[in-house]
């Protein structure tokens, strides 16, 4: 038993320890440290039960080593969750002090009713996912862009649709990555989610991934009827460089340079944003991620090439092959793709979503997005999570207090716009 108790107290203080690591920007692959600090933050739960048990175990059977770690494991796992879940006046300051008020009862009902609960259940009834549904074919290639589509299915719907864009480093990963529960939960509430594949680099620019953005928001609006959605109701959301696309969607969606000439005087327009830790700042990224060292180690690729999925992660974040050039070549390119370039007073609302340790999206750059946002009279939201690094909403969501806390807000945040 004494050795038990050591094991359980110096896991528990082995995983707290995590949320002490600044990792660094990655060179050549994510670092390990950046995955161990993701599973300390989804299991903290379960690490501080297993401190408080060590230590407990330890004080009985005299394993006085066991009982100071797991003390110290418990605790510091306690104060994450207490951190991680705490209420904030974001919306207050957004909405004004009667927002709530804003949102029927009967919506709250498939909402989560609290910001962390040990283990969420599925919502019911389930909702109905279509798969690999065409929004447009690629002219002379017969190719069609694919995606899936969450909704209600008892009809009980909200009008209002979410068209949401994955992450990974504008070369990687695919619609259907992580977000299962996430759009369960929303359809369960009434809303509709278009959950995006778009072309990734270097088979097309950062100039043809934003037409993609662009046309999947069309097909949206012009499909609003048939999934009995208000085309004046859609919110345009992602993760990580999925955020950074939806920002810039939504905050320039009539950009002449940012979208296709047969979309020009369409309405693109949209009532809401949401990031979750998406880039702002491209100049930023580009020191912050290595881009002129690691693409100097890498084999050239040109723009409409493909990539070995396999080594797609390793062209990720290189704003040079994605943006055409380096800064000093380019640097109206790089405004032009920086979210914050494009607030404005008539900019939708926003909320943003991030970890205080995010290794790849610093927090400073979002704090300058949003206040540039409220500078702007936008009603915007940010939510900072502590110790927390990039990525945590898709791991375990089902028992990882930020994921559950950033969904409390999003909950909310699409009820009031849908209520607007």
């Amino acid at each position: 038993m004494i050795i038990l108790a050591t094991i359980l107290s110096a896991l528990s203080l082995l995983m707290g320890v995590q949320f002490f690591v600044q990792n660094k920007p990655p060179g050549d692959a994510l670092p390990f440290g950046w995955f161990a600090k993701l599973i300390a933050g989804a299991l903290s739960p379960f690490w501080g039960i297993m401190g408080a048990v060590g230590a407990v175990v330890g004080w009985i059977y005299q394993a006085y080593w066991a009982i100071p770690m797991g003390i110290l494991g418990a605790g510091t796992m306690l104060w994450y969750i207490w951190q991680s879940t705490r209420s904030h006046a974001g919306f207050e300051k957004a909405f004004g002090t009667g927002w709530s008020n804003q949102i029927p009862s009967g919506q709250t009902r498939q909402m989560l009713q609290k910001r962390w609960t040990l283990f969420t259940k599925k919502p019911s009834p389930a909702p109905v996912w279509e798969r690999d549904v065409a929004f447009w074919t690629i002219p002379g290639t017969g190719r069609d862009l694919l995606c899936d589509i969450w909704r209600p299915a008892d009809g009980n719907v909200s009008g209002l649709a979410m068209v949401f864009f994955h992450g990974g480093s504008w070369t990687a990963l695919d619609k259907d990555f992580g977000t299962r529960p996430f759009f369960r939960h929303l359809a369960a509430q009434g809303h509709t989610v278009m959950d995006v594949s778009y072309r990734l680099c270097p088979e097309v620019d950062f100039f043809g991934m934003m037409e993609d953005v662009k046309r999947a928001v069309a097909w949206m609006k012009e499909n609003a009827s048939r999934y009995a959605v208000n085309p004046e109701k859609i919110v345009i959301a992602g993760n990580s460089t999925g955020g950074h696309i939806a920002m810039l969607g939504g905050y320039a969606p009539n950009h002449p340079e940012l979208t296709p000439e047969d979309l020009i005087g369409i309405d693109l327009s949209v009532c809401g944003v949401i990031s979750f830790y998406g880039p702002t700042d491209m100049l930023n990224g580009y020191s912050l991620w290595n881009v002129k060292q690691r693409s100097e180690k890498l084999p050239p690729v040109s723009i409409g090439s493909k990539l070995d999925p396999n080594k797609a992660f390793l062209y990720g974040g290189l704003t040079n092959l994605f943006l055409g050039g380096h800064p000093e070549d380019i640097p109206e390119v790089y405004q032009l793709a920086s979210p914050t370039t494009h607030v404005h007073h008539n900019s939708p609302p926003t909320l943003l979503i991030q970890g205080d340790k995010d290794l790849l999206v610093p927090l400073k750059t979002t704090l300058a997005h949003f206040k540039k946002l409220v500078e702007c009279g936008v009603p915007a939201i940010k939510v900072v999570y502590p110790w927390t690094e990039h990525g945590f909403d898709l791991l375990l969501p089902q028992t990882n207090p930020a994921a559950q806390s950033a969904l409390y807000d999003v909950d909310r945040f699409l009820a009031i716009l849908a209520n607007k």
